[in-house]
């Protein structure tokens, strides 16, 4: 009986291509362990190809990208950073993970770079130790005498772990934008810290940096952290520099969102975060299109304390994805992908000025970066209700909070809606008016569903057949013309793979 690689390649008349050839082979050696989950594969391909991805927070990254993560480079322990290990043999990964860090230094002009982190949450967690560490660990140290912690007796350890935990963070408000990391109470950031947050404007919606200055210079935190998750504008980093010397603050950006709007010189002087702030961090996923992951960018005073974290924060470092980071910094320090970035954020103001056009109301009135938020209240909708009747004409959201959502979190009152993926797939302002004009189409053809009893639903929708039908061939046809990994037949892999 032929393998599915030995079909593939008798089908292609002597011309295999390289990118399928190598997906084929890959998707092989994991059905021969368990065929479901190589179905499961190929069926996330067939889902993504079938919806118009606005998720802010995704994107898709090269095949070369992905490849690079499926290697025995997992199979290795590498705990401390290059050249200081505590494991023998990792004269290779020392190798990777210093490619990585050069390649990252290079594309964003950073004093240093600390590439091992694997999420944007426990990112933040080695900065925020990495912060302690220098401010408030060895000023104590150096009052005492001692060289380390190890030097101290338990009492003293105990007056700098009440220390530790008695330092402020002021940080965006999670309901304005923030993320959960920057001092949300659920969160262990807000655990660890007495969380400050700051707001936005309620008329405007917008980042008022008098009042964060008045609030910065009561509160004097020791980290005041810039940054979002949901904040469709640009922000004036030197500005907040300012406010952190003046207030006596360690200035901290969380750039995830945004990273790829940096690397792609979209956001330079007062908006380029890695020049004003103490230590920057990010994900290497969304914007920057590279894998899931994270890293931190600081100035050299700080790069002795980032390098701690592994293993004061993590675990051991992922070495096979430390190399897909390393490719997707070398793609994204050229040419083509500062066009991309450009024509994400061209996208993104393309696409709220058609919505705008349509009567949606947008925060703030529109967008400088890769997202919006759009108000789903004029339609008779919670955030809830909107996202699951996108998602079931084709078009894949997120529900989410506005500012002082009356809503709340989990219901909400908004969608937040992104371009890195849809301008990856090669769309540009054309495509984004009809994909407006799709949304709109379907919210208006949305209307709450209802409890038993005859009450309005909060979850439930009743989305209208025939426009369910209209916005899913609209779909359809755009993403006939912009198709993710054309390199991959997936009729074949379809075939070869979900039939076992």
């Amino acid at each position: 009986m032929s393998t599915p690689l030995e079909n593939y390649l008798s089908s292609c008349n002597g011309k295999p291509d390289a990118a399928m050839t190598a997906y084929v082979a890959s998707l092989q050696q994991v059905a021969s362990v368990n065929p479901s989950i190589a179905a499961d594969v190929v069926n996330e391909i067939e889902n993504q190809r079938s919806h118009l991805k606005l998720i802010a927070s995704e994107n898709y990254c090269s095949l070369a990208v992905q490849a690079a993560m499926g290697n025995l480079l997992t199979d290795k322990y590498a705990e401390g950073y290059p050249e200081h290990r505590y494991y023998g043999g990792c004269v290779n990964v020392d190798a990777v993970e210093s490619t990585a860090a050069r390649e990252a230094e290079a594309l964003f002009g950073a004093e240093y770079a600390y590439v091992q982190p694997h999420s944007g949450a426990d990112t933040n967690l080695v900065a925020y130790w990495a912060i302690l560490s220098a401010k408030v660990e060895t000023p104590a140290l150096e009052e005492l005498g001692v060289k380390s912690l190890n030097d101290l007796t338990e009492e003293q350890f105990s007056e700098l772990r009440k220390r530790f935990g008695n330092q402020k963070l002021m940080g965006l408000d999670y309901s304005c934008g923030g993320h959960l990391t920057h001092g949300y109470k659920m969160n262990v950031s807000a655990r660890m810290f007495e969380s400050h947050p700051y707001g936005v404007d309620e008329k405007t919606g917008l980042l008022d940096y008098d009042a964060i200055e008045k609030q910065a210079m009561e509160v004097k935190p020791l980290i005041l952290l810039a940054g979002y998750s949901a904040y469709p504008r640009a922000i004036n980093f030197r500005r907040f520099r300012e406010i952190a010397d003046k207030c006596g603050a360690v200035l901290m950006v969380d750039m995830s969102h945004f990273a790829g709007l940096v690397a792609g010189k979209v956001f330079t002087g007062d908006e380029d975060p890695v020049k004003w702030a103490h230590i920057v961090t990010t994900t290497t996923h969304k914007t920057l299109r590279g894998p899931r992951g994270a890293m931190i960018l600081c100035k050299k005073e700080f790069a002795d304390y980032v390098n701690k974290g592994c293993p004061m924060v993590l675990g051991g470092p992922l070495p096979h994805v430390m190399a897909a980071k390393a490719l997707a910094f070398k793609e994204a320090n050229s040419k083509e992908y500062q066009d991309y970035a450009r024509q994400v954020v061209a996208n993104a103001k393309a696409l709220a000025e058609e919505l705008q056009k349509l009567g949606v109301r947008l925060q703030t009135d529109g967008t400088d970066n890769h997202l919006m938020l759009a108000d789903v209240t004029s339609y008779g909708l919670t955030g809830k209700q909107a996202e699951a009747a996108m998602f079931q004409a084709g078009v894949t959201v997120n529900a989410n909070a506005l500012p002082y959502d009356k809503n709340g979190a989990w219901y909400t009152s908004g969608l937040r809606l992104g371009t890195p993926a849809l301008t990856t797939l090669g769309m540009k302002e054309g495509e984004m008016k009809e994909v407006a004009s799709i949304i709109d189409q379907v919210l208006k053809g949305t209307k709450p569903g209802v409890t038993k009893d005859g009450k309005p639903a909060k979850l439930k929708i009743e989305l209208d057949p025939q426009v369910k039908k209209d916005a899913s061939e609209r779909v359809q046809a755009l993403l006939k013309k912009f198709v993710l990994y054309p390199e991959l037949d997936l009729d074949f892999l379809k075939k070869e793979f979900c039939s076992l």
